[in-house]
């Protein structure tokens, strides 16, 4: 029986355009009235908040009051409407190679999902993007109130997928900690290193390419994760 697989997102699947992200908050502060550089500072600091609590206007409105600023409503909106509008490009932006992985994977009868430590705007935008048919389940941390590498969501993905996290493999770059969270599940891992190099010190197996995935998913033998 083919093994599901669960993916990150961001520098696995697309490119997390970190510096992007970085300009449009620049641009979003120039719209509310407060310093760019604080604002993007203000972002990194609370990106635990962002990602399972808040959503875009309540980001915009936070943030530019702790700076002192005071938005109009209509301000926040314009401000959000650019943070949204980021983040259909950067799903927009999946290559046809990955898209060919994940195909070729569900036609070898894998079920797919996903699990994103991801904010609202990315999961609004999922839906229209070219990734999302091709995924059996999906959660995101700002749906469900949790980010990796908190056990409880591997463990709902894999619910998700009516199957053990034992039988699934973990396929991610290696941020917020996320390949020990899935190992800790149970989760055979791979880190993959296509869009970045996020966690060198990772002990497990390594892929350079998304196109390698599928021809490891067909060895016979299990692939070792870093905790055996």
């Amino acid at each position: 029986m083919p093994r599901p697989v669960v993916f990150d997102l961001f520098h696995t699947l697309v490119h997390g355009a970190d510096d992007e992200r970085d300009r449009v908050v620049g641009e979003m502060a120039l719209v509310v009235g407060v310093d760019p550089a604080a604002l993007v500072s203000a972002y990194h600091a609370t990106w635990r908040d962002r990602l399972v609590r808040w959503d875009v206007e309540e980001t915009v409105r936070i943030l530019a009051g702790r700076l002192g600023g005071s938005p109009t409503d209509e301000q926040v909106a314009r401000a959000a409407v650019h943070r949204r509008a980021l983040a259909r490009r950067v799903l927009g932006r999946v290559s046809p190679a990955t898209l060919d992985v994940l195909d070729a994977l569900r036609g070898r009868g894998h079920r797919l999902a996903l699990i994103s430590n991801a904010t609202s705007e990315t999961a609004e935008a999922w839906a229209d993007g070219p990734l999302a048919r091709r995924f059996d389940v999906t959660v995101f941390s700002c749906e469900v109130g949790l980010a990796k590498p908190a056990p409880a969501i591997y463990r709902a993905a894999a619910q998700r997928l009516g199957a053990a996290p034992a039988d699934c493999v973990y396929v991610g770059d290696g941020a917020d900690g996320e390949l020990a969270g899935a190992a800790g599940v149970g989760m055979t891992v791979l880190r993959t290193t296509e869009h970045q190099d996020t966690d060198p010190g990772w002990a497990g197996p390594v892929i350079a390419n998304l196109r390698d995935l599928p021809a490891r998913l067909e060895e016979p033998a299990p692939i070792p994760s870093a905790t055996e």
